[in-house]
């Protein structure tokens, strides 16, 4: 009996063991983020840029998997979240400048020139 109990857990466990997913395509590029309430920023996530029916979108890539959407506003000043419910809040920051943009408990520094990467 309790061999079958090791048997079956041992199935489990190979079943919730999938092959890894890419977390982003190569050409990602690396950017600060601090997740959740307090956290201090680390270069932990990864952006990627797509072309989107209003101009450049951005993916950022989470550490754990989770991700957020972006674009950059029409009148260039700002982030605009486009997928979840909280809005982002953008601010300008630091020398060289980046786009500190918070949604929620979480927050990224984009590079100030992300758009004009290729």
């Amino acid at each position: 009996m309790r061999s079958c109990l090791v048997a079956a857990v041992l199935g489990l466990a190979a079943c919730s063991q999938g092959e890894a997913q890419p977390q982003a395509s190569p050409g990602a590029r690396q950017i600060e983020c601090a997740q959740g309430s307090g956290s201090a920023f680390a270069a932990d996530c990864l952006v990627e840029r797509f072309a989107g029916e209003e101009g450049s979108e951005f993916v950022v890539r989470h550490p754990d998997g989770a991700f957020r959407r972006f674009r950059i506003a029409q009148d260039r000043t700002s982030m605009v979240a486009i997928d979840g419910a909280d809005d982002a809040v953008s601010t300008l920051v630091g020398d060289p400048p980046v786009m500190e943009v918070a949604v929620g408990p979480d927050r990224y520094r984009f590079p100030a020139d992300i758009d004009a990467q290729p």
